[in-house]
């Protein structure tokens, strides 16, 4: 109702208008008149006859709102508004029923009063309504013994329930004073998380204390209007299921798009699965045909299948569910059915003129593909004549899926002729620029374009094109333009982890840290167990790591990683990678897998918890040089107070020993830290053997508490204790910047571990300049 509207009585009942008099609501036939409304002390409004008797209440036309004294029987519910100013029906629903009261999202139960932590069930008696009362919310039975209830605390002359347009049951009592705001003494659900769309369709929630952090699935993105949209834009949802769409949904046009584990739905613990035992691909085929089916889980370890139908609502980053993944129904291609249907009834009505027409088209497409022949051909000759062979074939290259093909001219405009300089790394600079829609993007320059060189650009644009995830750099175009290589990145305005957590600036926090850990982990394990291909990034270290103003991580720079098959680990033709972040395997010449990858990540998380490079000049003004009696290797750490170059992890390793964890924290945190466990974790991922080293997928779910932490082997990190050693020995030797050679100790190539039979090839020499790599 607005302010203009007007309430009137009549003998026919309540009645109301609009201000050009137009009946808005009123109140059903009576079969006599109304002679008198009455408002009763608990707010209930009652229109009676000339008897007395009663004709219509509002208690008994309930809306969005209960109040003291008020009864809501079984089968009766509460409907939500649009909004606070629309209030029309919304799509949310209170239902009373037999055995609770559940709140409903189209239909589906996303919350139960009896499941949360304040109620208490006393019976399996059937409910017989919903009432409150001056000390709490009850569902009495029929023999008004109380079912389930809800006590809140103190006594109020008045209370209130509202159920809101964003799908949550408040209950509150009026301030104490007139400054105070109305107290919310109970809601539900309480976790925002819990609500069906409080990140809006196909967004992803995740817990926090004060309410949960929103963005999109694996795979989508956000649009200008806020909603998440396939981030290839030659897919598309479905639209509503209907009866003139059912069955035109063939099975070639439908794919789906994949996420999880670690991620749930609300409405999957209030319902069974359609199927149990089955194999991913019989739950693939019912959804796909079904034509109400949005999408799926498959849970691998129980084979059990839930259909996500009708409507799709937000999504939840849990820590349970490890082996349940969903799965996203999409369109192939953004042809309209409808039009296609159109287009086949216009062909009837024109059939007796198809002979005639598909003769003048035939000899049109002749003609312009003739035209088109000569024209290419004229290209590539002048193109030969210009550039080598290689760079001839690589312009040719077609690569489906991929972003738009931006102009050399284009990108010098962006960039301005290539003025700011913002990174420089394998093969390349990388540049800032703003495309002329006002973007701003990085645009990476191939300037060492050999024979590596261009496998490395068509391995980035054939990898980074096709691989979405929140915690990946995002590849939006390329240019493959003469001799000239350019990749156009999203623009990270932080700049990488290195430069934040070794620079000047402001400290990062324990929890900053951490979340900037668990976000690397979650990108590896996508690059490792997420996409069709394993992918192996070969590069891990702070520099590669990049952040936005809100702290988001995203890896980049993986175009230079290796494919492998799920069943095969190959070895790599060249060494690749920064030296203080390879791991053992490089060295010894063995087969090379995404537990490389591990490796460098625990180094990196190392350099988090300390703040501190690896290796660099550091005090320790509180160490002792000392040697345990299980034979552990001496302190690197000198008893003094003096800078010395400080081979950081060999030294964690024997703080881990003796369980000083606090030492090895950043000194800048003044002690707001609890590093114990990732010390562990980091310690646990640097084992020489990669058989002892877990998936990053187990190290996310370490790190975000859900699975047991592993206790690191000292035994299998003997390399890093030679490493250690002989880093600061040969960094000692060299006084400057030149790389010597310095000789490895041959039973360190010969360390095997017993239990997994692994074992490294011997080697006499290794030069500086080997581990680092060739770059």
């Amino acid at each position: 109702m607005s302010s203009s509207d007007k309430l009137s009585l009549t003998v026919s009942g309540l009645i109301v208008t609009n201000q050009a008099g137009q009946p808005l609501w009123s109140t059903p036939q009576f079969n006599s008149d109304i002679s008198a409304m009455q408002l009763s002390e608990t707010g209930n409004l009652v229109l009676v006859d000339a008897g007395n008797n009663t004709l219509w209440e509002s208690f008994a036309h309930p809306t969005d709102t209960i109040v003291m004294g008020q009864r809501i029987p079984t089968g009766k519910s509460l409907q939500s508004a649009v909004t606070d100013e629309d209030m029309s029906v919304g799509d949310y629903r209170l239902e009373v029923t037999d055995r609770d009261v559940v709140l409903q999202w189209n239909k589906m139960n996303y919350w139960e009063l009896s499941m949360d932590p304040k109620a208490v069930r006393n019976s399996n008696k059937a409910v017989s309504l919903m009432a409150m009362n001056g000390t709490g919310l009850y569902l009495p039975a029929s023999d008004n013994s109380t079912v389930v209830q809800v006590d809140l605390k103190g006594s109020s002359s008045f209370r209130s329930g509202k159920f809101g347009p964003d799908g949550r049951f408040s209950i509150v009592r009026p301030p104490q004073t007139q400054s105070d705001k109305w107290e919310v003494e109970f809601a539900g659900p309480f976790e925002d998380c819990d609500l069906p769309l409080n990140c809006k369709e196909i967004g992803l929630c995740r817990r926090k204390p004060l309410g949960g952090i929103c963005s999109c699935l694996p795979d989508f993105s956000y649009q200008n209007n806020g909603d998440c949209m396939p981030v290839n834009r030659s897919l598309s949802l479905p639209s509503p299921c209907t009866a003139a769409r059912y069955g035109s949904q063939l099975n070639s046009s439908i794919s789906y798009l994949k996420f999880g584990p670690g991620m749930d739905y609300f409405a999957n613990n209030f319902k069974e699965p359609v199927k149990n035992n089955v194999t991913l691909l019989v739950c693939q085929d019912l959804c796909s045909q079904n034509c109400s089916c949005l999408g799926f889980f498959h849970e691998i370890s129980s084979g059990s299948c839930y259909l996500l139908e009708n409507h799709l609502g937000s999504f939840i980053l849990a820590d349970h569910n490890k082996d349940r993944f969903g799965y996203i129904k999409v369109l192939v291609g953004s042809s309209n059915i409808n039009q296609k249907r159109n287009l086949s009834v216009a062909a009837l009505v024109l059939l007796p003129l198809t002979g005639f027409l598909i003769l003048v088209v035939f000899v049109i497409i002749a003609i312009l593909w003739l035209r088109k022949k000569r024209l290419s051909k004229t290209k590539t000759i002048r193109l030969g004549r210009s550039n080598s062979s290689s760079s001839a074939e690589l312009e040719m290259i077609s690569i489906p899926g991929l972003p738009r093909r931006f102009a050399y001219e284009e990108l010098a405009a962006a960039t301005e002729n290539f003025k700011t300089q913002i990174g420089r790394g394998g093969f390349g600079t990388v540049y800032r620029g703003t495309l002329s829609d006002k973007a701003v993007v990085a645009v990476k320059k191939i300037t060492s374009l050999g024979i590596q060189g261009k496998n490395e650009f068509c391995t980035e644009i054939s990898i980074i094109g096709n691989i979405h995830h929140v915690n990946l750099v995002r590849l939006k175009g390329f240019c493959a333009q003469g001799r000239q290589r350019l990749l156009v990145l999203e623009y990270m305005n932080r700049g990488s982890l290195g430069s934040i957590l070794f620079g000047n600036g402001p400290v990062l926090e324990w929890q900053e840290r951490l979340e900037i850990a668990i976000g690397t982990a979650r990108g590896l394990a996508y690059l490792h167990s997420g996409c069709e291909h394993r992918i192996i990034h070969c590069d891990v270290k702070p520099e590669n790591i990049l952040l936005n103003d809100n702290l988001q991580v995203k890896i980049s720079d993986f175009g230079l990683s290796k494919l492998l098959n799920l069943e095969q680990s190959f070895l790599f033709t060249t060494m690749r990678g920064t030296r203080g972040y390879l791991a053992p395997e490089w060295i010894t010449s063995s087969s090379i897998s995404d537990k490389a990858d591990v490796h460098s990540y625990g180094l990196v998380l190392l350099e988090i918890v300390r703040g501190r490079k690896n290796c660099s000049m550091q005090t320790w003004s509180h160490c002792t040089k000392t040697s345990s009696s299980e034979g552990n290797a001496p302190s690197s750490s000198p008893p003094d107070t003096e800078d010395r170059l400080i081979y950081f992890p060999l030294f964690a390793l024997e703080m881990h020993q003796q369980r000083r964890y606090l030492e090895l924290a950043d000194p800048r945190l003044e002690g707001r830290v609890t590093s114990e466990e990732v010390e562990k974790i980091a310690l646990c991922r640097v084992h020489e053997d990669p058989a002892l080293r877990p998936s990053m997928a187990h190290v996310v779910g370490m790190l975000e508490g859900g699975l047991s932490l592993g206790e690191p082997r000292p035994e299998s990190l003997n390399f890093l204790r030679f490493y250690g050693q002989r880093f600061i020995e040969e960094s000692r030797m060299e006084g400057s910047n030149e790389l010597m050679d310095f000789g490895l100790y041959p039973d360190i190539n010969a360390i095997s571990n017993s239990a997994a039979g692994v074992s490294y090839n011997p080697m006499s020499y290794i030069s500086s300049q080997q581990l680092s790599g060739p770059r």
